[in-house]
């Protein structure tokens, strides 16, 4: 199996006022930029091939690890997706990470995969519970989703097949552009779903059963019991708790 990590986001939003890095991925933690913590946990998990880093020239030429190839990003987050496929050329299923993700672990890695192996899909997506996050994270802040199976944050690792990617790609992208706003994107599933969204009496397998039958694609919900899964920097709060957690393991 090959993985991507999607690294191509600038420093413009709400870490701008405690990063001056350009990217993201360059923001410092614990004396290495955030990109780095991704690629040693993917370069841990067993039967990775190959890691394509999605990111700009200027991060590209900063890092050299052998296994780990780059590419450019694009405009979109879906374009540098697409970038990071045509490189592989894979048929097989590819891992996609993004690069905000410094706890994440070779273990909860693998543990994703093998949760993905007990159910045929098209796309795996990864979900933690609110309860796991603040079992472990308590001072953690997420954006939740009450399901009838209890409160949940979106995960950042998807398992998909380029095929799927292509045929797919139009939905995909307005999935992406919509994957903080979790009420707006339930409306791409109808009403009737939204308004048991709202009432907290939708399942994760309705959501499998009308991506399906709404746009023929086969999505499976995976549950991690992982919360570094959940826990992307994407604000001063997120990057003071990542760098407390990865400061005491120097």
């Amino acid at each position: 199996m090959d993985a991507v990590i999607l690294a191509g986001a600038l420093n413009s939003g709400a870490l701008r006022s405690v990063s001056q890095a350009h990217y993201e991925a360059e923001i410092e933690i614990a004396g290495q930029p955030m990109l780095d913590y991704v690629i040693h946990a993917l370069c841990g998990v067993r039967g990775i091939k190959k890691i394509v880093v999605v990111a700009p020239k200027e991060i590209i030429s900063k890092i050299n690890l052998k296994k780990v190839i780059f590419v450019e990003r694009g405009k979109s987050m879906i374009e540098s997706l697409f970038n990071g496929l045509r490189i592989l050329e894979a048929i097989e299923p590819v891992l996609i990470v993004t690069s905000d993700i410094p706890l994440i672990t070779a273990e909860a890695l693998e543990d994703f995969l093998a949760r993905c192996t007990k159910n045929s899909g098209d796309i795996y997506y990864s979900f933690v519970s609110k309860t796991v996050n603040e079992e472990k994270y308590p001072q953690v802040q997420r954006t939740y989703v009450k399901l009838k199976e209890g409160t949940f944050t979106g995960g950042n690792l998807v398992l998909l097949t380029p095929q799927v990617f292509q045929e797919h790609r139009d939905i995909l992208e307005k999935a992406a552009s919509l994957r903080k706003k979790p009420v707006q994107l339930c409306c791409l599933l109808g009403w009737r779903h939204l308004w048991r969204l709202l009432r907290g009496e939708l399942t994760i397998h309705d959501i499998e059963q009308r991506v399906m039958k709404t746009f023929n694609l086969a999505a499976v919900g995976v549950i991690s019991p992982y919360p570094e899964v959940g826990i992307d920097v994407d604000k001063p709060s997120d990057l003071q708790l990542v760098r407390e957690v990865l400061d005491k393991t120097k």
